[in-house]
Order: structure tokens, then C-alpha cells, then sequence
């Protein structure tokens, strides 16, 4: 009986967990999600290869691999019909969201390094999608140097 219910407080503990995670991480997946859309549409499409990208990158992350595909998509779609209805405003709802991690260095490089991952995954980083990722990291207070932008 005394296994039993420590086997259950073990599970309520690891489930706790990972919804405190889940809930802490929403912000780094908020920034990545639209820093992937920001870069996908620089150059005025969003191809399936940057969108298989990124959602790769979301099942593979440790930080973020709890999140439900659909609510991943949802979001993206969400940022990128921003851009649908207005360019200038959903580039400045997406950098909004990007701003966030301004205070994360650690996250802030490693979502600027998804950012690139994205903008050459349809095989080429073309100058528009560098120019985008320049601005996030300006956004971040990051050095497009330290990227190779």
C-alpha cells in the first residue's frame, strides 16, 4: 500500500511538473513560433519546408517538446495572418512577442540560431531573410555578428 501511493504522488509530481514547464516555456515558444513566421514570410512566401522546420525543431526541443503540435500551429498561424492582414503590423505584433526574451541571452541565441535554421531550409537564406533576423537580433539586444548576419 505505502509503494502504491508513492508510485501515485510520483506521478502527480511529474505531471506538476511538466504543466509548471509547459507554463514557464509558453513565452520561448511564443518568441521562437514567431520568429519562425517572420523569417518564412520575409521573402513573401511561407514554404512547407520552413514550417516542417520548425515544428522538427518543437518536437526535438527539450523545453518545448510538451506542446501540443496543434496549439504550435495554431500560434503560427495565428502570427502569420498578422502579417495577411498588414505587413508593418504584423512584423511589429511578431517582434513584440520576440522582445520578450530580451532579458534571456540563452534563449534569445537559441531561437536567433532556429530563426536562421528557418530562413535556409527551403535551401537558400536569401539577403531578405537576413535582414529580418538582423532586426530580431536588434530586437534582442543581440550582435548580428556573433551570427554570421
Amino acid at each position: 500500500m505505502l509503494n502504491w501511493l508513492k508510485d501515485k504522488s510520483n506521478e502527480a509530481r511529474a505531471r506538476l511538473t511538466a504543466e509548471v514547464s509547459k507554463f514557464r516555456n509558453r513565452t520561448f515558444m511564443e518568441a521562437v513560433v514567431a520568429s519562425c513566421a517572420l523569417v518564412a514570410a520575409a521573402d513573401g512566401t511561407v514554404s512547407s519546408d520552413e514550417k516542417q522546420k520548425m515544428a522538427g525543431y518543437m518536437r526535438n526541443s527539450d523545453e518545448l517538446k510538451h506542446f501540443a503540435m496543434t496549439d504550435v500551429i495554431a500560434y503560427f498561424e495565428k502570427v502569420v495572418g498578422n502579417f495577411d492582414f498588414d505587413s508593418a503590423i504584423g512584423k511589429a505584433e511578431a517582434l513584440k512577442v520576440i522582445g520578450r526574451l530580451r532579458d534571456n541571452d540563452e534563449q534569445a541565441r537559441v531561437m536567433v540560431r532556429v530563426a536562421c535554421a528557418i530562413g535556409a531550409s527551403d535551401g537558400t537564406f536569401d539577403d531578405d531573410e537576413k535582414a529580418v533576423v538582423r532586426e530580431i537580433c536588434l530586437e534582442l539586444g543581440l550582435k548580428p555578428a556573433d551570427f554570421d548576419l
